[in-house]
Order: C-alpha cells, then structure tokens, then sequence
C-alpha cells in the first residue's frame, strides 16, 4: 500500500478495528478505505427488489453504523430503486444530524431514467438534467463525486466531459469520476479533460476481487500511471467470495435469484479453498479475507461494500484489521491469478 497516502483515524469497535483515510487519485480529498453503497435501499420489486428492499428506518441504521465506524463516503446513483436510493440516503443524512461537510456523497448518472432516447447516456442534456433530479432527490445542495455509469458509444466523449466541467464550475459538483469504462475509453477522456483544460477525471468505479481480477490486464496498470482512484464495486463477488455458494452447499442468497457479476466457478473453487485456509489462520472469514486482499492492493483507493444489517456491514469492516503476510498473498495471488495473454507472455522476451 506504499503508492497510497494513508491517515488514520477513529480506533473503535472491539478497540482493534482502524478506519483509514486514503488519497482520492490525485485530488486533494481523502476518503475512508471502505465506503457504504446504498443499492440495497428502496427496492421494491423486479430487479431492485432483489437486490435490496430495505426501508428507511433499515437505511438509518445502516448509514448510521457506517458512520460509527469511521466510514466517510457514500454511493449510489440515480437509477438504483428508480431513485429511491438516492432519496433514502439524503434523509438518512437528515434523520442522523450529518453535517454536509463530514460526509462525501457520490452518485451516478447515464443508466435509463425514463422512456425515449434522451432519458439516458451521458449526453449534455441528460447529465445536466440528472444531476439537478439528484440533487433534488438527495436534499443537498452539491454532489461531492458525480460518476458517468457507463460508456455511452453514441455521445462524444467531449461532450461529457464538457457537461461534467459546467457542473463543478456551478459548484454543484466538486469531482468527477467513471464507472465500468474500458482502459482505453478512460485514458481518451483524461487526455480530452487535458487538453481542454477541464474538470480531471479523478476516480474509476469498477469491479475487480479475487474471482474477477480482469481490471488487472489493462485498467489498473493505467490508473497506477495516470493516478486516478480506483473504487472496487461487489468486493465479494454478489456473495460468492463468502463461501456460501461453494460445491456441496444449500445456502440461501442473491446469486440464486440475480446471476450477477458473472463467475467462473470452476476456476472459483480452489480459491474459496484457500479464502477458507487463509481465515483460519487469522480467526476470520472468508469474505474478510477477499476485502483485505483488496486493501492490501496499492490501486485500490475505497473498497464499496453493500449489506443490508448492520451486522452484516460491521463483520465485513473487520477486515480493516487484518494484515495478510506475504505467504497469505503469494497463496492468494497463486490460486486467483489470470491466464496470461498476449501480449502478456511477450515480457522478459525483448529480443523478439
């Protein structure tokens, strides 16, 4: 973790759990290391009411315990729950006594918000449109991080960029960022922002765990360059990193009902054997195991968890106190590691 500039504060909860703040890219805020997503608030049916139904007084106690324990930053996005999300978390905020300045909020747009060709993407109209409808939803007068949720093929970068740079220059939004975006999409939307002196990209919102370690091929090594903040979405794979879904078990959970990320279980299988021998050795869990692999990861700059109990969210925190040895990493990295690809299999081949 020696790339990323770390601070520590709040020790708590059992006196062995430390929240660290680290570097948002290369911007001057600093966010805590794990971060609340509010996705599984306000679910009703259809696809959010598998990923969550919690309610209000659910969402107060979650924000609440994240708050409790050292968590400073937030995400959501306008589509999660049709809005719904985004209205919990702001009264949440509101219900608690938050003050503005001791939180950072991120949202997101470019998902459909609606019927007809310009109710989504990332064009002028819909991302200035969206982000007053988010503001409105969230009670706040200003969106600390505002994440493009997609690539969107049909709107010239520029324009977004332009769009997102009209925003912080209002002082609606202070950063922007984006999410799910290939290497080279996000390297043309850095030189762009350069090039005309706008608003930097400053963060990445991607999914990338044990199971799924394909940001590696070619984002990460340009987020390492270019530094830019790397927030990690479904640390445990939809659940799967936990062990519940592993041969031979019957549990219960969202992977039965939502097929999503997509895993190799084959290659998923001895790592969850690992996962398992790793948490003995430290009194853990598996999915506490798979959280600090991420944190022990120089790119990562928050890890997003989503839960819907506040135990659930606490349990996973804990692995803010694990420290992974070498042997523990080597073992990981081992049994997780990528099928070399061209032109991977060139290096340390020069010559040719």
């Amino acid at each position: 973790m020696a790339a990323t500039v770390l601070a520590t504060i709040n020790p708590m909860l059992e006196g062995r759990m430390v929240m660290r703040m680290r570097k948002f890219g290369s911007s001057g805020l600093f966010v805590s290391e794990l971060c609340l997503g509010a996705m599984t608030f306000g679910g009703t049916d259809g696809l959010w009411g598998q990923v969550g139904k919690l309610g209000q007084n659910d969402a107060d106690a979650l924000v609440g315990s994240a708050l409790e324990a050292g968590i400073n930053v937030f995400d959501t996005a306008n589509v999660y729950a049709d809005g719904r999300s985004e209205t919990m978390l702001g009264q949440s905020l509101r219900n608690l006594g938050v003050a503005r300045d001791d939180v950072v909020i991120a949202t997101k747009v470019a998902s459909p918000m609606g019927k007809g060709p310009n109710h989504r993407g990332a064009s002028r109209r819909h991302v200035l449109s969206e982000c007053r409808a988010s503001l409105q939803r969230l009670g706040l007068d200003h969106i600390d991080l505002y994440q493009i949720h997609a690539f969107d093929p049909t709107t010239p970068i520029e324009e977004t960029l332009e769009a997102l740079d009209i925003l912080v220059r209002a002082g609606d939004v202070r950063y922007i960022g984006l999410s799910n975006w290939a290497a080279w999409q996000i390297m043309k939307a850095l030189g762009i922002a350069r090039a005309r002196n706008l608003a930097p990209v400053v963060s990445l919102q991607a999914y990338y765990t044990l199971v799924g370690r394909d940001a590696e091929r070619e984002i990460i090594p340009m987020l390492d360059s270019e530094k830019v903040g790397l927030m990690v979405w479904s640390p445990l794979a939809g659940g799967y990193l936990t062990g519940k879904y592993a041969t031979g078990t019957n549990a219960d959970g969202r992977l039965h009902e939502l097929d999503f990320p997509p895993i190799d279980r084959q290659r998923g299988e001895p790592l969850i054997e690992v996962l398992k021998a790793v948490a003995r050795k430290h009194d853990a869990t598996p999915g506490q195991i798979a959280i600090a692999w991420l944190l022990h990861q120089s790119t990562v700059t928050t890890v997003i968890l989503g839960a819907k109990r506040p135990e659930q969210l606490i349990e996973n925190v804990r692995a803010t106190s694990i420290r992974l040895d070498d042997a523990d990493l080597s073992d990981l990295d081992t049994v997780s590691a990528l099928p070399i690809e061209y032109p991977g299999w060139l290096l340390g081949h020069s010559s040719r």
